[in-house]
C-alpha cells in the first residue's frame, strides 16, 4: 500500500503541470486581445484578428475547466487517503 503515495503524487504533478500549461497557453492567446468597438467598415482586418483571438481562446477554454476539475477530484483522492491512512495508524479504521 505504500507504493500508491508516490504514484498518487505523480498523477496528481502531472495534471497540475497540464492545468499550469493550459493556463500560459490561454494566456499567451488573450494576450492580443483588445476589448474595443470597430464601428467602421475600414477596421474589417483588425476585427477578424480579434475574432480569430476570440475564438482560439474559447477553443481551450473547455480543455481549461475540465483540468481545473482533474486537479479537484485528484486533490480529493490525495486528502482522503492521507485521512485513512491517519484512521489506520489511530486505529480507527481496521
Amino acid at each position: 500500500m505504500t507504493t500508491f503515495a508516490p504514484i498518487l503524487w505523480i498523477v496528481w504533478s502531472i495534471i497540475v503541470l497540464i492545468m499550469v500549461a493550459l493556463h500560459v497557453y490561454r494566456s499567451s492567446l488573450e494576450k492580443d486581445e483588445e476589448d474595443q468597438l470597430f464601428l467602421d467598415d475600414s477596421f474589417d482586418h483588425e476585427r477578424n484578428a480579434q475574432a480569430a483571438i476570440v475564438a482560439r481562446a474559447s477553443r481551450v477554454e473547455p480543455l481549461v475547466k475540465v483540468s481545473h476539475w482533474l486537479v479537484a477530484a485528484i486533490s480529493v483522492i490525495v486528502i482522503a487517503y492521507y485521512v485513512r491512512d491517519i484512521l489506520i495508524q489511530l486505529e480507527v479504521l481496521h
